[in-house]
């Protein structure tokens, strides 16, 4: 770069940054670690290396980023990572690194970090890609707001592809790499069984990855019966093809290529590709000259009746140094303008509202919409002396959003930050430090209960409500575990004046629902809800005109007996034999319900609004206050307060 061209880049830094600081990037793969620092849009610097093998884990290598850089805070940070990213435990299968996102978040104190898959990141880099950062082998015109497909040769295959959707594109996860290979000829057929000798399933990632090319090198060369040294390696063989035209190095680029071509067709008319097809990855850009007068064009038209269909797709060769970063940058804008244009409405809402809130409120918006972890997280102390307001101040900014209060704020906020909110199970190990596996205990609750109120069905809860008011006596039914459920339950509702009675033996639970009759109801809790006792049980306490309640998973034998089904799905710990996240989303379930049940039962005699003033359910917390309102709740109904 020229002086005058980093002068311009300077002031373009300067004059237009991301308001919310640099944010770093990453491309990670089994042996370097790339970085770099995005200050604005398309203003991608300080590009540096770090070999893998040199650190313990991926925290370890961007805090020595951080500080060879001197760049100081990073709010926001994005990696592609050549690895399925499937939840929040990352473990690398061409390297030792693993770790939890969320857990890697934390420690690094970044708001936002982002892992996607390096050939998904790839993927949506393409849409940004110069012609000088491509090359086009062929003829061929893409189609405007079509299908663009993806693969990349390196140490795997990669397949990926590009959707249009409206202004963005969606990015396909894909393993096509394993695909079954096909040979189209007799070499073929003999490389096909050579392979056959050392692996059962023979994949398009065995002849044209990488490694595919020492594959075919002696492959044909036990073809026509020559001996191959064992220090062959694919570099070798591309060196000798490329610099010594060897003719069997050669004809193994030449085999490499046309099976190359092979799969690039089957993607398109797979997907359809009539945007292109594009082929990065570490092995084709190193051929040049040799790749465009190479086999691959042909075989890729060579497609019978689909010729001329596939003569008008253009393939580009991605030329561009470091395009994973192009494809993160994109992928990390988009998480971040999600949360002002209906990715998130509490984000949506706090914008559309800049205008009218005060200067002190607009300070406390300021922080919540570029740093909203350290509003989740901090106390409200803490949230008033960063945003420079008083206490009060952050309150009325969080009433003025419509909020009850701060603890409802940051819980609108929490869900907003979709793909950086931990929303899937994170495994506990043999090793783990308490801070470690008490997070983890931590965040797969808190999920799962972010995750219950999305996916409860609340006409359901009504239901359920309707008849628990109206009942002339409740039962609660649990074994095990579930009758730490039901004798919770049994507290909390018999002091609304109901006769209530908790069981957890079967017996009782038996000689009691033989008694029940119509106005009665069973509240049956059961995580497997498949035992046969309990539902006989059920079976004659609703013969006799009983109504039952399950809270219980979805689609099992109890669910579908039940009068109203309340399903509670989750992840358990698997090596546990205590139902530990079921048994808190069953409490939860118990104490929304006895909520539901004092207001409709209070309705005609208080104001609600009074009440759960007097009930601080802002002040102390949801969870408290609202026990606490309940214990007092039938002295409550009883004296109209």
């Amino acid at each position: 770069m020229s002086t005058g061209q980093r002068n311009k880049t300077v002031a373009a830094v300067r004059d237009n940054p991301h308001a919310d600081g640099p944010r770093l990037l990453a491309d990670i793969g089994g042996t370097n670690a790339r970085f770099a620092l995005e200050y604005g849009p398309d203003q991608i610097e300080q590009i540096r290396v770090y070999p893998c093998a040199e650190y313990p884990g991926v925290a370890d290598a961007i805090r020595k980023y951080l500080k060879d850089t001197k760049v100081g805070h990073v709010n926001h940070a994005a990696v592609a990572i050549a690895n399925p990213v499937d939840g929040d435990e990352i473990r690398m299968t061409n390297h030792h690194w693993s770790f939890s996102i969320e857990s890697t978040r934390r420690a690094l104190g970044f708001d936002t970090l982002l892992v996607v898959n390096d050939f998904t990141a790839l993927a949506m880099a393409l849409p940004r890609l110069t012609d000088e950062q491509r090359v086009q082998v062929g003829g061929g015109k893409a189609k405007q707001n079509s299908v663009i497909g993806l693969l990349g040769a390196g140490t795997g295959l990669g397949v990926s592809g590009l959707i249009p959707a409206d202004d963005r594109w969606i990015a396909l996860g894909s393993e096509g790499g394993h695909a079954t290979f096909a040979p189209v000829d007799e070499r073929e057929v003999f490389l096909l069984e050579y392979a056959q000798k050392k692996w059962s399933h023979v994949s398009y990632e065995r002849m044209c990855a990488g490694p595919g090319i020492e594959l075919i090198y002696r492959g044909l060369a036990a073809r026509a019966k020559k001996r191959v040294g064992s220090n062959v390696d694919p570099a070798e063989v591309t060196r000798r093809a490329l610099e010594e035209h060897e003719p069997l190095a050669v004809e193994a680029l030449e085999v490499f290529c046309g099976i190359l071509g092979t799969f690039a067709g089957s993607l398109a008319v797979t997907l359809g590709a009539l945007g292109g097809i594009y082929i990065g990855g570490g092995v084709v850009p190193r051929l040049g000259e040799f790749f465009e007068k190479s086999p691959f064009r042909q075989r890729f038209e060579a497609r019978g009746r689909f010729e001329q269909y596939l003569a008008n797709i253009p393939i580009y060769v991605i030329t561009a140094e470091y395009p994973a970063f192009l494809g993160v940058s994109a992928i990390l804008h988009e998480q971040l303008s999600d949360r002002g244009s209906g990715g998130s409405a509490v984000f949506e809402r706090i914008r559309q509202m800049l205008d009218a809130l005060t200067p002190a409120e607009r300070r406390v918006a300021d922080l919540a919409l570029n740093h909203p972890r350290s509003v989740i997280n901090d106390p409200i102390v803490d949230i008033a002396r960063k945003a420079a307001v008083s206490q009060p101040t952050v309150i009325r900014f969080c009433r003025t959003l419509g909020c009850q209060g701060l603890s409802d704020f940051k819980l609108k906020l929490a869900t907003g930050l979709t793909g950086t909110i931990p929303m899937s199970h994170s495994q506990v190990h043999l090793g783990d430090t308490a801070t470690d596996f008490g997070t983890k205990v931590l965040d797969n609750t808190v999920s799962s209960i972010l995750q219950l109120r999305e996916h409860l069905n609340f006409e359901n809860v009504e239901k359920a409500i309707d008849i628990l008011s109206s009942a002339r006596r409740i039962e609660f039914y649990g074994l095990g575990n579930s009758n730490i459920v039901a004798q919770d339950a049994h507290y909390k509702f018999f002091r609304f004046g109901i006769p209530t009675i908790a069981y957890g033996d079967l017996y009782m639970q038996g000689a009691s629902a033989a008694l029940l009759g119509p106005g009665d109801v069973i509240v049956a809790v059961s995580k497997s809800g498949k035992a046969a006792e309990l539902q006989r049980v059920l079976d004659i306490a609703m013969q006799n005109g009983a109504k039952v309640i399950a809270i219980t998973s979805s689609n099992t034998p109890l669910a579908k007996k039940a009068t109203v089904a309340l399903e509670t799905d989750h992840i358990e710990i698997r090596e546990s034999q205590l139902s530990m996240i079921s048994r808190i989303l069953h409490l939860v379930i118990i104490d929304v319900l006895a909520v539901g049940v004092a207001i409709r039962r209070a309705a005609p005699q208080v104001d609600v609004q009074k009440s759960a003033k007097r009930a601080r359910i802002e002040g102390k917390g949801a969870t408290l206050d609202v026990l606490e309102w309940l214990s007092h709740g039938a002295a409550a109904v009883q004296k109209g307060e």
